[in-house]
């Protein structure tokens, strides 16, 4: 039965309820910024490749079931169905979806949409209206255009990796998670609400773009700071700061913590908590200026009074002193930290096929439209035909398109389920 598109949504909560995304992204940098936005009430239609699908779906270890555990996490909320743009019925597809959306969002390789014939210059003349967001790996204009991109790279390019690490001499070391990655789909996200916003007061839509490169070299404010103010390039320092100290990891008799003492009322708060006021006086510490001189020299001293005690003594002394501080996580302690779970952190969503999973939930809260996570990760076509029902194909047209070779349904039990 044919239903209306804006049906679909009606269930949905949140700021942007609503809101029509038309998803083209794949991997991580367009994914977090779709995440974004269907945990916000958009109705994202994540639109994968004919075979195979996101490549996500092959970076396994580990798997849930018979699902990679790393689509489970970059695709909930969002309904999936697979398209094959080569053809024409994929094409024609397309097209209908866009002509009732608000948004669209691509990461594909420079180029590949207006080969398709889906280039903004192409489908602004259409949809005027329409919010048209790309991601790259390093942007739409300048010397690097039509090159590709990612997150090592731009960690590399951006001079990310040369201040990491532990000393200065070593070798080039990458940030832990996908720096970039993850702060393009936030830029992204961020553009889109902005074109939404002046597109509400003007009826204009606009291409939003983004890239890989620009997203790593905007986590680097400090460092360069410091490169356009004096002319030099920071280099590695553990976990210590650029321009404050201290405010790194020391070591316990048991274990890792992290003080902030960086400024003068937490530097000599500090101090109290450790029963070392005596360092107050000593000329080497009392400015900030000094102690970024003598950075190696506190580290000494400090290190060897915090070994003379546990974690957990430390943390309580700092905690109480009011001096921020805390304990260093692995992943399992961070996830099951009473924090983490208070602010609802890690929650548990229900997928069609393997039941409750467990995933990272809402980092933004709304006192009067809250979000939610609703919907687990779509199974390879899914909502396919769910969503051409939706938007107007009968189920001929629809066993047509099949026969194309331009749509791929989902197992017919997850359709009777959506039926």
């Amino acid at each position: 039965m044919q239903k209306d598109p804006s049906q679909s949504a009606s269930h949905r909560s949140g700021p942007l309820a609503g809101l029509k995304v038309v998803d083209l992204t794949h991997v991580m940098a367009g994914p977090t910024c779709t995440l974004m936005l269907a945990d916000m009430g958009a109705d994202v239609i994540k639109i994968e490749k004919s075979p195979n699908g996101d490549d996500t779906r092959h970076s396994v270890p580990p798997k849930i079931g018979d699902e990679a555990a790393s689509f489970l996490m970059m695709n909930r909320n969002k309904r999936g169905i697979v398209l094959d743009l080569k053809t024409d019925g994929g094409k024609r597809v397309l097209r209908r979806l866009i002509a009732s959306a608000d948004v669209l969002v691509e990461n594909f390789a420079p180029g590949a949409m207006e080969r398709l014939g889906f280039g903004y210059e192409d489908l602004h003349k259409e949809f005027p209206a329409l919010i048209y967001c790309s991601l790259s790996g390093f942007g739409r204009t300048g010397p690097y255009k039509h090159r590709r991109g990612f997150d090592l790279v731009a960690q590399a390019m951006s001079g990310i990796m040369s201040f990491t690490g532990e000393r200065p001499d070593g070798p080039p070391v990458k940030c832990g998670p996908p720096l970039s990655d993850i702060t393009a789909g936030l830029l992204a996200s961020m553009g889109i609400l902005a074109a939404y916003a002046h597109r509400l007061k003007t009826g204009d839509g606009q291409w939003v773009e983004t890239s890989l490169y620009e997203a790593a070299l905007v986590q680097t404010y400090w460092q360069s700071t410091i490169a356009l103010a004096a002319g030099t390039a920071p280099r590695a320092m553990g976990s210590a700061h650029p321009l404050n100290a201290p405010y790194q990891a020391f070591e316990a008799s048991d274990g890792w913590l992290v003080v902030g003492g960086a400024n003068k009322k937490h530097w000599l708060l500090m101090l109290e908590a450790l029963d070392a006021t005596e360092l107050a006086a000593d000329p080497r510490f009392v400015t900030g200026a000094n102690r970024m001189a003598h950075l190696k020299e506190l580290e000494v001293v400090l290190s060897e009074r915090f070994r003379m005690r546990s974690r957990s003594h430390w943390l309580a002394a700092l905690d109480e002193k009011g001096v921020p501080c805390g304990p260093v996580h692995d992943m399992l302690e961070a996830l099951n930290d009473p924090q983490t779970l208070a602010r609802e952190m890690v929650v548990e969503v229900e997928h069609s096929t393997l039941g409750p999973v467990k995933t990272i939930g809402l980092p933004v809260k709304f006192s009067k439209t809250p979000g939610k996570v609703r919907s687990g990760a779509p199974v390879y076509g899914e909502h396919t035909g769910e969503v051409l029902a939706e938007y107007g194909f009968d189920q001929q047209q629809i066993e047509s398109l099949e026969k194309e070779g331009a749509i791929v349904l989902g197992s017919s039990r997850q359709e009777e389920r959506v039926a």
